[in-house]
């Protein structure tokens, strides 16, 4: 039986990563993570140049060896990207038995959490997911929301958070009038105000 997975917003703020492998593979989720406040420890024998590069910054900690049986459990997440199957394996019933939610990389029977493929456009974000089982697709259809949600949906993105905070504040107490406020923003013209 296949997993199904929820689509699931989480902070990442503070917590403690752990990726597992430093090929080009370990090396996208590294990036994809860099944007979220984390702390990331690679650990690896080997690893590509730009893991080494962010290594240099403090971007990520880098452990250059082997992954050590039971490790996963000092972790808030688990990656492993391992070119080696039973190396997955040890991370995978590491993490389940501690408890800390891991993704094998291309082994969704081996994931309590899969990478959607994103759209961020400020705090606007658009993941698309096909439950790990067809990822080509969703990185299609990430190309298409691309241009459907091109870069200045970034701006109406930081306008639209202002705005709410503003709109909860004048009316605090009157939810008839927040959902008026709020329907007046999304029916604008914002693709002309927006080129103004």
């Amino acid at each position: 039986m296949t997993n199904r997975f929820l689509p699931i917003s989480m902070s990442l703020h503070d917590r403690k990563i752990l990726v597992v492998g430093g090929g080009a593979v370990a090396l996208r989720k590294i990036e994809t993570l860099l944007d979220y406040e984390s702390t990331i420890t690679v650990i690896a024998p080997e690893v590509v140049d730009k893991v080494d590069y962010y290594a240099t910054k403090k971007a990520v900690t880098l452990i250059k060896r082997e992954y050590e049986r039971g490790e996963a459990a000092n972790y808030g997440l688990v990656i492993s990207a391992s070119d080696s199957e039973p190396v997955n394996r040890q991370v995978y019933e590491d993490a389940k038995s501690a408890k800390v939610p891991v993704n094998v990389v291309d082994n969704p029977a081996l994931c309590d959490v899969i990478f959607p493929a994103v759209v961020k456009r400020d705090c606007l974000t658009v993941a698309i997911s096909s439950d790990g089982r067809a990822p080509f697709l969703s990185s299609n259809l990430k190309a298409i929301l691309e241009n459907l949600f091109p870069e200045h949906w970034s701006k109406l993105a930081a306008l639209a958070s202002r705005y709410r905070d503003r709109v909860q504040e004048y009316y605090k107490g009157r939810p008839d009038q927040k959902m008026a406020a709020y329907e007046r923003f999304v029916s604008a013209e914002w693709t002309a105000i927006i080129k103004e």
